[in-house]
């Protein structure tokens, strides 16, 4: 019998023809927690040897969400790298909705970060989901980064209830057919899409198999306080509280799912005491996609300050 989870990798030719997304896809094999492997991929720019810029994604996106992002942050001398979350972009995809958890989720992006890719001095730029995981990795390895930017996200324990938005798209992912990933992407966004943007969000999945990723991650954020990550983002508030990081909001105006977790955050963290949190206008729940140019400013400003 094969060590493992079984998993499926998206064909390259799927990721041809991206609008504005010239980036070669980078790869490293880690462990999958099973006994196998997963290969991860994230793309890179700007000087091998700058400040580390980490551009972590939210359900369903990937990389591409950043490509208006990346450019000026690379072009003020960052080294910026935007990995795919196992199960999305060009990242392999484990086939089972139950082989995604939480803390799977965040052992993988940490074995990517640190153990394949040693990463050091990190500013943590997290959306969504990237910022559920990002800030766990924060908290359990605080000597790795050097500033946190969270935009449109949080630290859900499950001893507060999600807003009814939230219930609503949780109960459409569970209850889809086929799960449309454009259209829920676009449904954050106030930006239309063109068909060449739609189709960059649908490539990493051709057919309903591909996609226990985004099926799984409503599933796994926590809703109750005995959820089985509640404890450990318990325990990384506790730790956050104590941290004297900088701390940066960057949230938009227009994101009625996490809206309630900025003035939480701000006060929480001892490094956004006394700092000028931007609003970015104009922009949906998916801000990079609306404004990612201005959210690279705002991470310019906190990296540079």
């Amino acid at each position: 019998m094969i060590a493992g989870m079984r998993s499926l990798r998206t064909p390259n030719p799927r990721f041809a023809d991206l609008p504005d997304f010239p980036h070669e896809p980078r790869y490293a094999d880690l462990p999958d927690g099973d006994g196998g492997t997963l290969r991860m991929a994230w793309v890179e720019d700007g000087p091998a040897d700058g400040p580390v810029v980490l551009l972590l994604h939210g359900e369903p996106s990937w990389s591409f969400l950043y490509r208006t992002t990346i450019p000026p942050l690379a072009a003020a001398g960052l080294r910026v790298l935007a990995p795919d979350l196992v199960g999305f972009g060009r990242s392999d995809k484990p086939a089972e909705i139950a082989d995604h958890t939480y803390a799977r989720h965040v052992e993988w992006v940490r074995s990517l970060l640190f153990d394949a890719l040693d990463l050091r001095g990190v500013t943590l730029v997290g959306q969504d989901w990237g910022g559920l995981i990002g800030l766990r990795l924060v908290a359990e390895h605080p000597g790795r980064f050097a500033g946190v930017v969270a935009a449109n996200t949080g630290l859900p324990t499950g001893d507060h209830d999600m807003p009814p938005v939230w219930w609503a798209f949780r109960r459409a992912v569970e209850r889809a057919p086929e799960l449309d990933v454009a259209r829920l992407v676009q449904s954050g966004c106030r930006t239309p899409f063109t068909d060449a943007v739609r189709a960059a969000y649908d490539a990493p999945f051709p057919d309903e198999s591909y996609k226990a990723g985004p099926r799984a991650m409503p599933l796994l954020v926590p809703t109750r306080p005995d959820d089985p990550a509640a404890t450990a983002n318990r325990a990384a508030w506790a730790t956050l509280r104590t941290l004297d990081l900088p701390f940066l909001c960057a949230f938009s105006d227009g994101d009625p799912i996490t809206a309630a977790m900025e003035p939480v955050l701000r006060a929480a963290m001892p490094g956004a005491a006394g700092r000028a949190h931007p609003t970015v206008n104009g922009a949906g729940h998916f801000l990079q996609e609306d404004a990612g140019p201005e959210l690279a400013a705002a991470v310019l400003g906190l990296v540079r300050g």
